[in-house]
């Protein structure tokens, strides 16, 4: 075990808030047989907070940033409801474009709700250009979301344009959202919480959102493959709640369904599940 002086270190190098949210830190290299297993190779990430303990499956890919794909339709989601561009999660109605993709769940209409439940890229996509880059930049800020660039394009900027975050900054800033104290309204967020996607994974349940690299409005119609997975979110088992953060390299097909086997076995293995 690392004690806290290391963690510390650990942390600060992955660009987190100054302010710790751990008292140890270990690194688990036993978990990285999860993805060879599944004949990939990833990350895996996690708070157990009942125990101030942060564990990772390594020092080094835990630390790399990438494009946060659609797991910044988390984020987006609270900002959306923040800001009012979304009153009512399950009432305000984002209509199809009329543009046919190759994901069907995407050709109707959608509230937030649904859509988030689906990953649709194009009603995200509307929501921040109806956001502005204006407020988008100050929320982004303001959540210390990654390296905070939204550079690329307001309705682009999370699926091919500058901004990249990191497992660990994954789950400080997911665990924010577990405790409501991000900087928005707590009823953003007990609503952001309410509409991710439930898992059950025997007595525990686990809230999480996917998210794909290369994976977007463009390449739902030429078909282009995704590159890399993520799935963040928390697990809960009784009174007890950890945040993780997982990604993967997609290989083959298959890997994408791996991700929520592998973050489900990775729990187990350090007794969050």
């Amino acid at each position: 075990m690392i004690h806290r002086r290391h963690a510390l270190g650990l942390i600060a190098a992955s660009v987190l808030p100054q302010r710790a949210f751990a008292d140890s830190f270990e690194v688990r290299e036993s978990l990285l047989r999860r993805f060879t297993d599944e004949g990939t190779s990833g990350a895996f990430a996690a708070f157990k907070s009942g125990e101030n303990l942060i564990v990772v499956s390594d020092k080094t890919r835990t630390l790399g940033a990438i494009l946060p794909a659609s797991t910044f339709k988390i984020p987006n989601s609270i900002i959306a409801l923040d800001t009012g561009v979304v009153a009512d999660p399950d009432k305000d109605v984002f209509r199809w474009d009329g543009v046919t993709r190759s994901i069907p769940d995407w050709n109707k209409d959608h509230t937030l709700r649904s859509a988030i439940a689906v990953s649709a890229v194009p009603v995200y996509q509307e929501i921040a250009r109806r956001i502005g880059a204006e407020r988008m930049q100050k929320y982004v800020d303001a959540f210390d979301y990654g390296n905070r660039n939204i550079g690329g394009g307001i309705d682009r900027f999370w699926l091919t344009g500058d901004l990249r975050i990191n497992p660990m900054q994954q789950i400080a800033f997911v665990d924010k959202l577990r405790r409501g104290v991000l900087p928005a309204s707590k009823r953003a967020q007990e609503l952001t919480r309410d509409i991710l996607t439930v898992t059950k994974a025997g007595d525990s349940i686990i809230r999480a959102k996917t998210g794909l690299i290369g994976v977007d409005d463009r390449t739902a119609i030429d078909g282009v493959k995704a590159s890399l997975g993520w799935l963040v979110g928390w697990a809960e088992k009784g009174g007890a709640q950890t945040v993780f953060a997982l990604n993967l390299d997609i290989r083959e097909p298959r890997h994408s369904a791996s991700r929520m086997a592998i973050a489900q076995q990775c729990l187990r293995d350090i007794g969050a599940i």
